[in-house]
């Protein structure tokens, strides 16, 4: 969401690397350790050291250091987000935004004041002993490009490596990742294959969902055979693999002066998993013209009808939207009214306006009609309902119509 709202903007993100992060943090226990070899003092051999630093593998040194860089924050002015505690806001007098987030010693910042930036970075550099690395370029595996038209994300570099890790870097192209229609089983009397080679395979590709909508639907699937995979799941493993050697350089454009409002597209298939019956829901937020969150995964009861599945599917939707619209609002991006979620079934628009039980509906469990007064649900022909990509197998033009509508596109050229 920071790189979106940094793209509509027209705001530049920025870099810095705090070096040794994890010797930073001051201890509030104490640790006594062993003397390191070749520094025993001669009499004292059976002393040991106190710390009053974290060190490396040490199971209090993560929070130490968290600590320490979250006093550091405060100190500095900055407001932590209540909702995100790796994300810092501060507001000068003026007006003017410096927003920070972090993942351990890697650190993101953006804003509207380039004087901001100059202080924050001499401060930091006071502080703690830092690389200053510029224009966000490479963060946790993930490539950015930022130019006028916005702030472009994919992951090239780990497909790359990936294919290259399994062999499949010389494989057919395969211009989708399912085929249309498919249905993965459980295949207890097929062939077994290598289970630790599947969740391996699996486990890399799950990572490549923080930029990658389009593998969302097949992902949630494959990975529900971990315990027990055959040549049927390996071979759809590998046609998720043979897809992304013909869409390396496949990501999300979030484009400068794109909507500021936060849109939301809910939607399920029923009854799709063949073998308990369960159904597959998935959404999807878009922000700045291309998607900031998407999830696809299987309910966790058996629904009765359509509308019941299309009501839980938009009530997990509107979870996460309470969540997205309060991170947004301290990042100075205020969603005035209800944020507009789109869904397929009219049925369940009027249950969500109209909380009215009766035979098909009373028995739908209370939790699920969180979204009453929650969204605005607004109907979405399914022609044009971009949730469709993480529901179910879809034909290839449906396919690439619905993943361009999603914001991806292939890496520019500067």
């Amino acid at each position: 969401m920071v790189i979106a709202l940094a793209a509509q903007k027209g705001w530049n993100v920025y870099q810095l690397d705090v070096k040794s992060a994890f010797l930073q943090g001051e201890l509030n226990e104490e640790v006594f350790v062993d003397q390191p070899q070749g520094y025993v003092e001669k009499g004292d051999e059976l002393k040991v050291y106190k710390l009053r630093r974290a060190l490396y593998d040490l199971k209090q040194a993560p929070r130490a250091w968290y600590s320490r860089i979250e006093a550091y924050f405060t100190k500095e002015g900055f407001e932590r987000c209540p909702y995100e505690h790796t994300l810092f806001v501060k507001l000068s007098e003026r007006g003017n935004i410096l927003i920070v987030c972090f993942y351990v010693d890697d650190l993101i910042f953006t804003g509207n004041d380039e004087n901001m930036f100059k202080e924050f970075k001499k401060s930091m550099e006071k502080e703690f002993n830092m690389s200053d690395l510029g224009k966000m370029h490479y963060f946790l595996g993930v490539e950015v490009i930022q130019n006028e038209e916005g702030i472009y994300i994919c992951q090239r570099k780990y497909v790359t490596d990936l294919l290259e890790r399994f062999g499949m870097e010389k494989s057919n192209l395969s211009r989708n990742p399912i085929a249309p229609g498919c249905k993965l089983i459980k295949d207890e009397n097929g062939v077994k294959v290598d289970a630790t080679k599947y969740k391996q395979i699996v486990g890399c590709l799950m990572y490549l969902a923080a930029t990658r909508p389009d593998l969302m639907y097949v992902l949630s699937l494959i990975s529900r055979f971990m315990n027990c995979p055959t040549e049927l799941h390996m071979h759809a493993v590998k046609r998720v693999l043979r897809y992304l050697n013909g869409t390396i350089n496949l990501g999300i454009m979030y484009k400068r002066n794109g909507s500021d409002k936060l849109e939301a597209y809910t939607d399920s298939d029923y009854a799709g998993d063949l073998d308990d019956r369960k159904s597959t829901f998935g959404y999807v937020f878009l922000l700045s013209s291309g998607a900031v969150s998407w999830s696809s995964k299987k309910q966790p009861v058996v629904t009765l009808s359509t509308t019941e599945v299309e009501f839980i599917a938009t009530a997990f939707c509107a979870c996460q939207s309470v969540w997205m619209r309060r991170v947004l609002e301290k990042l100075g991006c205020t969603q005035f009214g209800s944020i507009t979620m789109y869904c397929d079934n009219n049925s369940t628009i009027k249950l969500s306006k109209n909380l009215v039980l009766h035979g098909r509906s009373k028995h739908i469990d209370v939790r699920f009609h969180f979204l009453y007064g929650t969204l605005e649900l607004v109907h979405c022909n399914s022609q044009h309902q971009k949730e469709d990509i993480m529901t179910k197998p879809l034909k290839l033009e449906v396919f690439e119509k619905l993943r361009g509508l999603l914001g991806m596109s292939f890496m520019p050229t500067t």
